[in-house]
């Protein structure tokens, strides 16, 4: 289990350019691309039919919104901020999806503090993103990930 780093609300200026850290590793099964394929509908057969991807493409991928959508669990796993009393996804910027994830694969996210800002009575961080493919040279997804943090 990933020992999350720790830092007050108060302290997460002093984040800004560093690496804040990286999570487990997580297996990315045909159960959870499935859910994901209900939950969004979308059921392209390079996602959810595993006899024809595994025939045409080696085996079927996981859809790069479900990558992209497990950058809050993963992230929980990188840092804790205490003395937050509750934390708004705002948006994400530059969010690139630079390799497939094969079904079977574990991912894992690496993070960056960007910057951090003042914004709306809370403050504004921006963080670098990159989902990482246990064993691949070129990641996953790379993306900007903004919340709005309140303490």
């Amino acid at each position: 289990m990933a020992n999350p780093r720790k830092i007050s609300y108060a302290d997460l200026e002093s984040l800004v350019g560093q690496e804040v850290g990286v999570s487990d590793w997580h297996t990315i099964d045909q159960d959870r691309v499935n859910k994901f394929a209900d939950a969004t509908g979308d059921h392209q057969w390079i996602h959810v039919d595993v006899e024809k991807a595994t025939k045409l493409m080696g085996g079927p991928i996981a859809h790069g919104f479900l990558t992209l959508s497990l950058l809050p669990m993963l992230g929980s796993e990188v840092l804790r901020i205490d003395g937050v009393t509750r934390g708004i996804n705002y948006g994400s910027d530059k969010v690139r999806f630079t390799n497939m994830v094969p079904v079977g694969s574990k991912v894992r996210l690496r993070q960056k503090c960007l910057s951090v800002e003042d914004k709306a009575g809370g403050k504004q961080m921006k963080m670098e993103a990159t989902v990482e493919i246990e064993g691949k040279d070129r990641p996953a997804l790379i993306a900007e990930s903004i919340t709005v943090l309140y303490g």
